[in-house]
């Protein structure tokens, strides 16, 4: 049966969009609700809709208030008219504690060329480079979602023992499949982009498949799991791939 004890608080993003705030933080529960509110929302659009962007908190709502003005009945505005669409579909949402999120793991080369601030991470903490790959492989990490670029994924869940500030000067150029973290958060750059995480190693995987549908690798919800290769494994990877 629906919930109808979830809440929410809308506020407008311009004249163009709303953002719908599920809670605050990075937190299970809430990426429960903003997952559940996205495929409501998927299921039920509106005439004048554009897209919707989940987020590690909240979703916003891209809409055409040309469109939304012409194709109601009634003289609300557009944000008061998406404003109640998205508070009918609120009412209508559950959460699913029984669902099994895919478990996935990704091969990671740690160090030297493949992460070229694995010794920097190492220090802040007064750590080895060894004890800094065994805690971030340990770390089961959840997809909160997508975003930056495509099929970037945003994890939380990362062990904070190895919690690391961003690069003050960001580099111009971030190699793709490169892992990285950035203060709680963990992630992999699935393009050669300019980015200021902290790189610690590099994945073989292709995380964005242009030719597939979904084209990401990774999806919201995803567990994942952090698997040690050395750079012979990751090169050989690679020339199976070619």
């Amino acid at each position: 049966m629906p919930n109808h004890y979830f809440d929410c608080t809308i506020k407008p993003l311009g004249d163009s969009a709303i953002i719908v705030q599920l809670g605050e933080g990075i937190d299970t529960k809430i990426h429960q609700k903003v997952k559940s509110l996205s495929e409501i929302l998927s299921r039920n659009t509106f005439e004048g809709l554009i897209e919707f962007v989940p987020a590690y908190n909240n979703i916003t709502v891209y809409y055409n208030p040309y469109v939304i003005y012409n194709s109601q009945k009634g003289n609300l505005s557009s944000f008061e008219y998406v404003s109640k669409h998205i508070k009918k579909l609120v009412k209508q949402m559950t959460i699913n504690n029984n669902e099994s999120p895919r478990l996935i793991s990704i091969p990671v080369c740690y160090g030297g060329e493949f992460g070229p601030d694995l010794e920097k991470v190492a220090n802040y903490h007064n750590m080895s480079t060894e004890e800094v790959i065994r805690i971030h492989s340990e770390s089961e990490c959840l997809v909160y979602m997508l975003g930056f670029a495509p099929g970037f994924p945003f994890m939380g869940g990362m062990d904070e023992r190895i919690s690391t500030p961003r690069k003050e000067t960001p580099r111009l150029s971030i190699k793709p499949g490169s892992v990285g973290i950035a203060g709680k958060q963990t992630g992999i750059y699935p393009l050669e982009t300019p980015g200021g995480w902290q790189i610690i190693g590099r994945t073989p995987l292709d995380l964005f498949l242009p030719h597939m549908s979904p084209p990401t690798l990774l999806q919201a919800g995803d567990i994942i799991r952090f698997v040690p290769i050395p750079s012979s494994d990751y090169l050989n990877y690679k020339e199976l791939r070619k």
